[in-house]
């Protein structure tokens, strides 16, 4: 008789653990064993930098627009026109996994040209304000604005209308 109730309260037990087990294992449907390599940044462009339409006199001066768009002018006898002209800071889609410290190495002046007349383009301030770190998943892109500064009647003076090109590259540092 002892030997029936000893057994007894085994498969009691055996089948209490087991649901227990069963429980455990049903709330947690993705069990890994190690957390996925990370992925390497990358960003695009997805508008490009521009100053609009404006006029200037022979003083030149500066067109400025900021981080957020928004286009003004710093000193000189320049008059911003309407007239259709795309005004924008240039914005990036940044890709990279959450915690990740995003900087840019110094963005060095560049000219924009339209034939032999040029005019410099000095890198402005960013949004978000850099350093910063990444708090979106991989799949959410993090924006980042740039804004620039023109200089018009440098190093050409009196640069005549037209339209001007140019590039710059934004490298990314990453930690």
């Amino acid at each position: 008789m002892i030997n029936k109730k000893y057994k007894g309260n085994f498969r009691k037990w055996l089948a209490y653990i087991s649901g227990i087990i069963f429980i455990l294992l049903t709330l947690s449907p993705e069990v890994k064993a190690q957390e996925d390599p990370p992925r390497p940044p990358s960003i695009i462009q997805t508008i490009n930098l521009g100053f609009g339409a404006f006029y200037h006199g022979p003083a030149g001066g500066t067109v400025i627009v900021d981080e957020s768009g928004g286009r003004t002018t710093g000193g000189g006898d320049i008059v911003l026109l309407g007239l259709g002209y795309p005004v924008s800071a240039a914005h990036f889609n940044i890709y990279s996994n959450p915690g990740t410290l995003i900087n840019i190495l110094s963005i060095p002046d560049f000219n924009l040209t339209s034939g032999a007349n040029s005019m410099k383009v000095e890198i402005g301030d960013s949004n978000p304000d850099l350093p910063f770190v990444n708090n979106n998943p991989y799949s959410v892109p993090t924006e980042l604005t740039i804004g620039a500064v023109l200089n018009v009647g440098n190093p050409t003076p009196n640069p005549p209308p037209g339209n001007y090109n140019g590039t710059f590259e934004v490298t990314l540092v990453m930690e």
